[in-house]
């Protein structure tokens, strides 16, 4: 009996940390890739629901990417400059991402670690709320967020 109380237990857990295991591959598999950022929204602290300011990126900004590899690289290619004039400057790092947490922190070279709280995650889509440099962007004295849109 004690035999199979082990086997138990241990078949259990076995099949506990593969289940953690294939989420954190599955979930790294879909953050996999470029990503342009198609919008930057401050909202309220108030309600997490009223949007304060909204910017869109156009001209060369719209061609920035953020990419990921599954083995926790991760690059910021920033395309500045003005028409049809536009140059590039890449940043390269390192990220983690916990799946229980959904908290993204991103370590570019020479900068501070950045967290971010995955709201979306899939195939397409890709939107983190800013767990950093918060302020109060209306004057209502509560800390408003800064989320960040992104598509393939």
């Amino acid at each position: 009996m004690k035999k199979y109380l082990l086997l138990f237990a241990f078949s259990a857990l076995a099949l506990s940390s593969c289940e953690d295991d294939d989420i954190q591959n599955f979930e790294l598999d879909m953050l996999k890739g470029e990503w342009k950022e198609t919008k930057e929204e401050i909202i309220s602290g108030k309600d997490n629901k009223t949007v304060i300011s909204s910017i869109v990126p156009t001209g060369c900004s719209a061609k920035s990417t953020t990419e990921f590899r599954i083995d926790y690289y991760a690059a910021y290619t920033a395309v500045t400059g003005i028409g049809a004039t536009c140059t590039s400057s890449k940043t390269e790092g390192t990220y983690t991402y916990d799946t229980e947490t959904k908290v993204l922190v991103i370590k570019y070279n020479n900068d501070n670690e950045r967290p971010y709280k995955v709201e979306i995650l899939s195939s397409s889509e890709l939107r983190l709320m800013e767990m950093f440099d918060s302020i109060d962007y209306n004057g209502d004295q509560v800390i408003d967020y800064v989320y960040r849109s992104y598509k393939r």
